[in-house]
């Protein structure tokens, strides 16, 4: 089962590509995901700044600037994965760097 994980962390504290990519604690998460064969793909998602939310109402476009909520967490990336079970998708996910001080979301891909 495939498996979505919505990586979620405070904007104002994320590191560059250069730093996460030096950073041991993700190199190590990395590894992990190649070494059990479940990682299907993965992005960094631009600041929130840069996003725009849609809505049709009445036939309407609606564009908003911005993420759909005002929080001080957001969604900075995601991973997907194929995992046997929950169980598994929630112990890599535990893995994550950002489990430590943001969160992970996960979400079941509907196939």
């Amino acid at each position: 089962m495939k498996y979505v994980l919505l990586i979620c962390d405070d904007e104002a504290s994320i590191p560059s590509p250069a730093e996460i990519g030096a950073d041991p604690a993700h190199q190590a998460y990395t590894r992990e995901v190649e070494g059990r064969n479940a990682g299907r793909g993965g992005a960094r998602l631009r600041p929130a700044a840069e996003a725009k939310t849609i809505r049709v109402r009445d036939g309407e476009t609606l564009v908003t600037d911005g993420p759909f909520a005002e929080t001080k967490d957001f969604i900075g990336g995601i991973d997907i994965l194929e995992c046997a079970n929950l169980d598994e998708a929630i112990e890599i996910a535990s893995r994550h760097p950002y489990a430590l001080h943001g969160s992970i979301e996960i979400r079941p891909v509907w196939e």
